[in-house]
């Protein structure tokens, strides 16, 4: 299970891991192209530690992100070795996200069903309340909803294989595509056919996804981008590449959809 660390605790993990490593402050203050004096504050807990930095700590130390924050990790779990390196990749292989086809279906047409008839949903809106749907219940329940796989692109986090299934969908007669103009701009939408199956949605799944269609699908096009693109884990990671779920783990108000309790530090 994830927590909230204070800068204590991380500085007290990046210094038993650097010396179980064998690396001086000097050596990973180089590889992290921070100064000694600002690892050094680090180690101490006196300065925080962005997530670009702590990405690029784990990378050097070889841990996992999700294990490092969690209430389980201990030093001796990311000792160099062959047994160790096999069970961090068994560990890290739990949270990679693997497309549940009938689940994003059935999501995408229960978003639809709520939100077809708004003037403003179409591609772009559609997109983001995916995503929010996906990001937002990973954050809370550490499980993955539609284990689908999002790419930071220009316009914001894209499902991967979403025209492949879309076309499937249209092809089957579950969804129509059509092709208008919204304010002046051309606009892709989608009209569901057929109704979402909830027996394959949690309670909990559906709440979720409750929640984002009231907070974000009657916003605009531009305004729902403009607010995907301040969400950390699309900030912090590079154009084109997969956006990490265990980037959720970081966000801040009024992204975080988690509740993080003081009492857990302890």
């Amino acid at each position: 299970m994830n927590i909230k660390l204070s800068q204590k605790q991380i500085g007290q993990r990046i210094t038993e891991l650097r010396k179980m490593k064998g690396l001086s402050q000097e050596d990973l203050a180089k590889s992290v192209k921070i100064s000694r004096p600002s690892l050094a504050q680090i180690e101490l807990g006196n300065r925080s530690v962005d997530i670009l930095e702590l990405q690029k700590l784990s990378f050097i130390l070889e841990f996992s992100l999700d294990y490092f924050m969690s209430n389980d990790f201990t030093t001796s779990q990311v000792i160099e070795g062959k047994e160790e390196k096999k069970a961090k990749k068994e560990e890290e292989r739990i949270s990679v996200p693997t497309l549940q086809v009938s689940k994003f279906k059935n999501v995408l047409l229960y978003i639809l069903e709520r939100c077809a008839g708004k003037p403003n949903v179409g591609e772009t809106v559609l997109y983001k309340l995916l995503y929010f749907s996906d990001f937002n219940y990973y954050e809370l329940y550490e499980e993955h909803l539609t284990g689908a796989k999002y790419r930071k692109l220009p316009y914001g986090p894209v499902p991967q294989k979403l025209d492949t299934i879309i076309g499937q969908m249209i092809e089957n007669g579950q969804l129509q595509r059509v092709k208008t103009e919204y304010q002046g701009y051309p606009q892709t939408r989608y009209l569901p056919l057929e109704k979402a199956d909830l027996t394959e949605l949690r309670a909990s799944e559906k709440e979720i996804i409750d929640r984002v269609i009231e907070q974000m699908s009657d916003w605009s096009a531009n305004a729902i981008s403009n607010y995907s693109h301040k969400d950390l884990p699309w900030e912090v990671t590079e154009e084109g590449q997969d956006i990490s779920y265990n980037l959720a783990f970081y966000r801040e108000m009024p992204y975080s959809v988690r509740v993080y309790n003081e009492d857990e530090n302890d």
